[in-house]
Protein backbone atom coordinates (compact mmCIF):
# COMPACT_ATOMS: atom_id res chain seq x y z
CA UNK A 1 0.00 0.00 0.00
CA UNK A 2 1.52 3.43 -0.82
CA UNK A 3 1.19 6.25 1.42
CA UNK A 4 1.62 10.11 1.44
CA UNK A 5 4.89 11.43 2.44
CA UNK A 6 4.73 12.47 6.87
CA UNK A 7 5.42 15.82 7.90
CA UNK A 8 8.75 16.68 9.41
CA UNK A 9 6.96 17.76 12.46
CA UNK A 10 3.69 17.60 14.16
CA UNK A 11 1.63 19.49 17.09
CA UNK A 12 1.61 17.89 20.94
CA UNK A 13 0.37 18.24 24.13
CA UNK A 14 2.69 18.87 26.59
CA UNK A 15 2.72 19.28 30.56
CA UNK A 16 4.74 22.31 31.17
CA UNK A 17 4.49 22.30 34.93
CA UNK A 18 3.59 18.87 36.51
CA UNK A 19 1.60 18.64 38.97
CA UNK A 20 -0.95 21.53 37.85
CA UNK A 21 -3.44 22.13 35.45
CA UNK A 22 -1.16 23.76 32.57
CA UNK A 23 -0.76 22.14 29.14
CA UNK A 24 0.66 23.88 26.35
CA UNK A 25 0.59 22.80 22.68
CA UNK A 26 4.41 22.35 20.97
CA UNK A 27 5.64 21.11 17.26
CA UNK A 28 7.94 18.23 17.74
CA UNK A 29 9.40 16.24 14.82
CA UNK A 30 7.61 12.90 13.82
CA UNK A 31 9.71 10.06 15.33
CA UNK A 32 11.16 7.20 13.19
CA UNK A 33 10.34 3.43 14.01
CA UNK A 34 12.18 1.35 15.64
CA UNK A 35 13.59 -0.45 18.63
CA UNK A 36 13.26 1.52 21.56
CA UNK A 37 14.84 1.66 25.61
CA UNK A 38 12.74 0.06 28.66
CA UNK A 39 13.19 3.47 30.99
CA UNK A 40 11.91 2.75 34.51
CA UNK A 41 9.50 4.54 36.34
CA UNK A 42 10.79 7.82 38.21
CA UNK A 43 8.66 10.10 40.17
CA UNK A 44 7.04 12.86 39.54
CA UNK A 45 6.59 13.40 35.70
CA UNK A 46 9.29 15.27 33.95
CA UNK A 47 8.33 19.09 32.28
CA UNK A 48 7.80 18.55 28.50
CA UNK A 49 6.19 15.07 28.39
CA UNK A 50 3.98 14.30 26.36
CA UNK A 51 0.42 12.92 28.39
CA UNK A 52 -2.05 11.03 27.20
CA UNK A 53 -2.93 6.84 26.79
CA UNK A 54 -5.83 5.68 25.07
CA UNK A 55 -4.54 7.13 21.56
CA UNK A 56 -6.49 5.11 18.23
CA UNK A 57 -4.74 5.83 15.09
CA UNK A 58 -4.09 4.43 11.45
CA UNK A 59 -0.49 3.02 11.19
CA UNK A 60 1.11 4.37 8.65
CA UNK A 61 4.58 3.73 8.81
CA UNK A 62 6.32 0.28 10.10
CA UNK A 63 9.49 -0.14 11.66
CA UNK A 64 12.10 -3.14 10.24
CA UNK A 65 11.37 -6.54 10.81
CA UNK A 66 7.80 -5.97 11.83
CA UNK A 67 6.02 -7.99 9.07
CA UNK A 68 8.53 -10.60 10.81
CA UNK A 69 6.92 -10.09 14.21
CA UNK A 70 2.99 -9.39 13.53
CA UNK A 71 0.22 -9.43 11.46
CA UNK A 72 -0.01 -5.57 11.85
CA UNK A 73 0.28 -3.41 8.40
CA UNK A 74 0.39 0.13 6.90
CA UNK A 75 -3.43 1.41 6.98
CA UNK A 76 -5.02 -0.74 10.60
CA UNK A 77 -6.68 1.18 12.53
CA UNK A 78 -4.74 0.06 16.02
CA UNK A 79 -4.98 1.50 19.90
CA UNK A 80 -2.16 2.41 22.28
CA UNK A 81 -3.05 1.63 26.07
CA UNK A 82 -2.11 2.73 29.40
CA UNK A 83 0.24 0.41 29.61
CA UNK A 84 1.77 0.74 25.54
CA UNK A 85 4.39 -1.89 26.17
CA UNK A 86 5.76 -4.96 27.87
CA UNK A 87 8.62 -7.47 27.61
CA UNK A 88 7.05 -10.36 27.02
CA UNK A 89 8.97 -12.37 29.06
CA UNK A 90 9.27 -12.36 32.31
CA UNK A 91 7.05 -13.80 34.88
CA UNK A 92 4.11 -10.80 35.05
CA UNK A 93 4.06 -11.15 30.95
CA UNK A 94 3.76 -14.76 30.81
CA UNK A 95 1.10 -14.78 33.78
CA UNK A 96 -1.04 -12.09 31.97
CA UNK A 97 -0.20 -9.34 34.76
CA UNK A 98 1.01 -6.89 32.29
CA UNK A 99 0.70 -3.81 34.29
CA UNK A 100 3.50 -5.72 36.72
CA UNK A 101 5.99 -6.18 33.98
CA UNK A 102 9.49 -5.31 34.77
CA UNK A 103 10.26 -3.28 32.21
CA UNK A 104 6.79 -1.82 31.66
CA UNK A 105 6.41 0.91 29.50
CA UNK A 106 3.24 3.80 30.51
CA UNK A 107 2.12 5.78 27.80
CA UNK A 108 2.18 9.48 29.01
CA UNK A 109 4.49 9.02 32.09
CA UNK A 110 8.46 8.71 30.81
CA UNK A 111 7.55 7.32 27.77
CA UNK A 112 5.31 9.97 24.89
CA UNK A 113 2.15 9.76 25.62
CA UNK A 114 -0.96 9.91 22.60
CA UNK A 115 -1.77 14.06 23.30
CA UNK A 116 0.12 14.35 20.25
CA UNK A 117 -0.24 13.32 16.13
CA UNK A 118 2.11 10.88 15.45
CA UNK A 119 3.37 8.34 18.36
CA UNK A 120 5.45 5.25 18.55
CA UNK A 121 3.98 1.78 19.66
CA UNK A 122 5.15 -1.72 19.35
CA UNK A 123 3.62 -3.74 16.67
CA UNK A 124 3.28 -6.68 18.99
CA UNK A 125 1.44 -4.53 21.48
CA UNK A 126 -1.33 -2.75 19.72
CA UNK A 127 -4.75 -3.30 19.82
CA UNK A 128 -6.49 -3.73 16.39
CA UNK A 129 -9.81 -1.71 16.24
CA UNK A 130 -12.78 -3.75 15.25
CA UNK A 131 -14.07 -2.19 11.48
CA UNK A 132 -17.37 -1.38 12.80
CA UNK A 133 -16.32 0.27 15.60
CA UNK A 134 -15.43 4.23 16.30
CA UNK A 135 -12.39 5.67 16.79
CA UNK A 136 -14.02 7.90 19.26
CA UNK A 137 -16.11 5.03 20.71
CA UNK A 138 -13.24 2.84 20.39
CA UNK A 139 -10.87 4.91 22.51
CA UNK A 140 -12.10 4.85 26.03
CA UNK A 141 -11.94 0.91 26.07
CA UNK A 142 -8.21 1.06 25.75
CA UNK A 143 -8.04 1.77 29.38
CA UNK A 144 -11.27 2.92 31.08
CA UNK A 145 -13.01 -0.32 29.27
CA UNK A 146 -10.61 -2.64 29.87
CA UNK A 147 -10.24 -1.88 33.64
CA UNK A 148 -12.97 -2.07 34.71
CA UNK A 149 -13.95 -5.38 32.67
CA UNK A 150 -10.70 -6.90 34.62
CA UNK A 151 -12.48 -5.23 37.61
CA UNK A 152 -15.51 -7.07 37.03
CA UNK A 153 -13.71 -10.37 36.04
CA UNK A 154 -11.80 -10.16 39.53
CA UNK A 155 -15.26 -9.80 41.49
CA UNK A 156 -15.83 -13.49 40.81
CA UNK A 157 -19.43 -12.06 40.65
CA UNK A 158 -22.30 -14.21 38.87
CA UNK A 159 -25.22 -13.07 36.70
CA UNK A 160 -27.86 -12.11 38.39
CA UNK A 161 -25.66 -10.95 41.87
CA UNK A 162 -25.68 -7.78 42.99
CA UNK A 163 -22.50 -5.15 42.25
CA UNK A 164 -22.40 -1.98 43.62
CA UNK A 165 -20.20 0.90 41.12
CA UNK A 166 -19.39 3.62 43.35
CA UNK A 167 -18.34 6.76 40.91
CA UNK A 168 -21.12 4.95 38.58
CA UNK A 169 -21.14 8.45 36.16
CA UNK A 170 -17.83 9.17 35.68
CA UNK A 171 -14.99 7.95 32.72
CA UNK A 172 -14.73 4.17 34.35
CA UNK A 173 -17.66 4.25 36.19
CA UNK A 174 -20.89 4.34 33.23
CA UNK A 175 -18.61 1.80 31.97
CA UNK A 176 -18.32 -0.51 34.37
CA UNK A 177 -22.52 -0.35 35.13
CA UNK A 178 -22.82 -1.20 30.97
CA UNK A 179 -20.22 -4.08 31.19
CA UNK A 180 -21.65 -5.37 34.76
CA UNK A 181 -25.48 -4.86 33.75
CA UNK A 182 -25.07 -5.56 29.87
CA UNK A 183 -22.72 -7.65 29.53
CA UNK A 184 -22.58 -10.07 32.79
CA UNK A 185 -25.70 -10.14 33.69
CA UNK A 186 -25.26 -8.60 37.47
CA UNK A 187 -27.71 -6.49 38.65
CA UNK A 188 -26.03 -3.03 39.44
CA UNK A 189 -26.50 -0.16 42.28
CA UNK A 190 -24.69 2.74 40.85
CA UNK A 191 -23.49 5.64 43.40
CA UNK A 192 -22.48 9.05 42.49
CA UNK A 193 -23.57 12.30 42.50
CA UNK A 194 -27.13 13.28 41.97
CA UNK A 195 -26.53 15.00 38.85
CA UNK A 196 -25.33 11.79 36.88
CA UNK A 197 -28.30 9.75 37.72
CA UNK A 198 -30.11 9.63 34.37
CA UNK A 199 -26.44 8.58 32.94
CA UNK A 200 -26.49 5.69 35.42
CA UNK A 201 -29.62 4.60 34.65
CA UNK A 202 -29.31 4.83 31.30
CA UNK A 203 -26.57 2.73 30.93
CA UNK A 204 -28.21 -0.12 32.88
CA UNK A 205 -28.42 0.00 36.87
CA UNK A 206 -31.09 -1.31 38.02
CA UNK A 207 -31.34 1.42 41.70
CA UNK A 208 -28.94 4.79 42.39
CA UNK A 209 -28.31 6.68 45.05
CA UNK A 210 -26.97 10.05 45.75
CA UNK A 211 -24.12 10.12 47.63
CA UNK A 212 -24.95 13.44 49.04
CA UNK A 213 -28.28 12.68 50.25
CA UNK A 214 -26.29 9.77 52.71
CA UNK A 215 -23.78 9.72 55.69
CA UNK A 216 -22.05 6.35 56.22
CA UNK A 217 -24.11 4.75 57.97
CA UNK A 218 -28.01 5.68 56.08
CA UNK A 219 -25.90 4.74 52.81
CA UNK A 220 -25.00 1.33 53.87
CA UNK A 221 -28.55 0.85 55.11
CA UNK A 222 -29.91 1.98 51.54
CA UNK A 223 -27.74 -0.94 49.64
CA UNK A 224 -28.60 -3.51 52.11
CA UNK A 225 -32.36 -2.87 51.78
CA UNK A 226 -31.95 -2.61 48.03
CA UNK A 227 -30.18 -6.27 48.40
CA UNK A 228 -32.50 -7.63 50.65
CA UNK A 229 -30.99 -7.49 53.48
CA UNK A 230 -27.58 -9.28 52.91
CA UNK A 231 -25.08 -6.44 50.85
CA UNK A 232 -23.69 -6.98 47.49
CA UNK A 233 -21.32 -9.64 46.07
CA UNK A 234 -19.13 -6.88 45.17
CA UNK A 235 -17.93 -3.70 45.24
CA UNK A 236 -15.86 -1.97 42.26
CA UNK A 237 -14.69 1.78 43.36
CA UNK A 238 -13.81 3.52 40.02
CA UNK A 239 -13.73 7.07 42.26
CA UNK A 240 -10.66 8.45 43.86
CA UNK A 241 -12.23 8.78 46.98
CA UNK A 242 -10.80 7.36 50.05
CA UNK A 243 -14.40 7.31 52.07
CA UNK A 244 -15.10 5.84 49.28
CA UNK A 245 -13.34 2.38 50.30
CA UNK A 246 -14.16 2.68 53.77
CA UNK A 247 -18.15 2.40 52.55
CA UNK A 248 -17.70 -0.31 50.69
CA UNK A 249 -16.68 -2.78 53.27
CA UNK A 250 -19.78 -2.48 55.02
CA UNK A 251 -21.58 -2.71 51.29
CA UNK A 252 -20.40 -6.23 50.57
CA UNK A 253 -22.14 -9.92 51.87
CA UNK A 254 -20.72 -12.48 52.86
CA UNK A 255 -17.96 -13.58 50.81
CA UNK A 256 -17.79 -10.27 49.04
CA UNK A 257 -15.48 -8.77 47.17
CA UNK A 258 -13.66 -5.19 47.38
CA UNK A 259 -11.84 -3.98 43.73
CA UNK A 260 -9.68 -1.11 44.32
CA UNK A 261 -9.76 0.53 40.91
CA UNK A 262 -9.78 3.90 41.66
CA UNK A 263 -6.39 5.77 43.46
CA UNK A 264 -7.04 8.17 45.89
CA UNK A 265 -5.15 11.50 45.85
CA UNK A 266 -3.00 13.12 48.40
CA UNK A 267 -1.73 11.41 51.71
CA UNK A 268 -2.04 7.50 51.51
CA UNK A 269 -4.22 6.07 53.89
CA UNK A 270 -5.73 2.72 54.85
CA UNK A 271 -9.42 1.09 54.05
CA UNK A 272 -11.54 2.57 56.85
CA UNK A 273 -13.00 -0.60 58.36
CA UNK A 274 -10.97 -2.99 56.82
CA UNK A 275 -10.47 -4.78 59.92
CA UNK A 276 -8.97 -8.12 60.04
CA UNK A 277 -12.24 -9.38 62.13
CA UNK A 278 -14.79 -7.73 59.69
CA UNK A 279 -12.80 -9.61 56.33
CA UNK A 280 -12.54 -13.21 58.95
CA UNK A 281 -15.69 -12.85 59.74
CA UNK A 282 -17.46 -11.99 56.81
CA UNK A 283 -14.79 -14.05 54.69
CA UNK A 284 -14.27 -10.92 52.67
CA UNK A 285 -11.64 -10.36 50.07
CA UNK A 286 -10.29 -7.16 49.40
CA UNK A 287 -8.85 -7.06 45.46
CA UNK A 288 -6.46 -4.68 43.03
CA UNK A 289 -6.93 -4.32 39.55
CA UNK A 290 -4.38 -1.61 37.62
CA UNK A 291 -5.64 -2.46 34.09
CA UNK A 292 -5.24 -5.45 32.01
CA UNK A 293 -3.66 -7.17 29.45
CA UNK A 294 -4.18 -7.66 25.43
CA UNK A 295 -6.69 -10.56 25.55
CA UNK A 296 -8.78 -8.04 27.80
CA UNK A 297 -8.05 -5.12 25.81
CA UNK A 298 -9.53 -7.50 22.52
CA UNK A 299 -12.67 -8.72 24.50
CA UNK A 300 -13.68 -5.51 25.47
CA UNK A 301 -13.18 -3.97 21.84
CA UNK A 302 -15.57 -7.18 21.03
CA UNK A 303 -18.24 -5.97 23.50
CA UNK A 304 -18.21 -2.40 22.48
CA UNK A 305 -18.13 -3.53 19.04
CA UNK A 306 -21.25 -4.97 19.32
CA UNK A 307 -23.33 -1.96 20.93
CA UNK A 308 -23.20 -3.89 24.39
CA UNK A 309 -20.83 -0.85 25.53
CA UNK A 310 -21.78 2.81 24.62
CA UNK A 311 -18.97 5.41 25.86
CA UNK A 312 -20.67 8.69 26.93
CA UNK A 313 -18.18 10.83 25.16
CA UNK A 314 -17.19 14.13 24.13
CA UNK A 315 -14.99 15.20 21.44
CA UNK A 316 -12.85 18.40 22.03
CA UNK A 317 -9.84 19.88 20.31
CA UNK A 318 -6.62 19.28 21.98
CA UNK A 319 -6.25 23.39 22.61
CA UNK A 320 -9.13 22.97 25.32
CA UNK A 321 -7.27 20.26 27.08
CA UNK A 322 -6.40 21.68 29.91
CA UNK A 323 -10.37 23.27 30.56
CA UNK A 324 -10.93 19.68 30.43
CA UNK A 325 -8.69 18.18 33.07
CA UNK A 326 -10.21 21.21 35.86
CA UNK A 327 -13.63 19.68 34.93
CA UNK A 328 -12.20 16.43 35.83
CA UNK A 329 -10.87 17.87 39.10
CA UNK A 330 -14.21 19.83 40.11
CA UNK A 331 -15.76 16.85 39.33
CA UNK A 332 -18.12 17.94 36.89
CA UNK A 333 -16.96 15.55 34.17
CA UNK A 334 -19.78 12.96 32.95
CA UNK A 335 -18.56 10.20 30.99
CA UNK A 336 -15.39 10.38 28.59
CA UNK A 337 -13.40 13.12 26.47
CA UNK A 338 -12.12 12.10 23.24
CA UNK A 339 -9.36 14.60 21.77
CA UNK A 340 -9.17 15.38 18.12
CA UNK A 341 -5.61 15.45 17.69
CA UNK A 342 -6.36 16.99 13.79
Amino acid sequence: MSTAPLPRQYKACVYDTPGKISVKIEMRDVPEPGPGEWPALPHPNQPGQIGGHEGVGEVVKLGSAVADQTTVKIGDRVGVKWVSAICSTCTACLEGADALCQKVKISGYYTPGTFQQYVLGPASYVTPIPDNLGSAEAAPMLCAGVTTYTALRKSSAKPGQWVVVSGAGGGLGHIAVQLSSRGMGHRVIGIDDGSKKDLVMECGAEHFIDIKEHDDKSIAAEVLKLTGGLGASAVIVCTSSNRAYGQGIDFLRFGGTLVCVGMPEGDQLPIAKGYPSTIILKQLTIAGVAVGNRADAVEVMDFAARGIVKTQIRIEKMENLAEVFQEMKDGKLMGRVVLDLQ
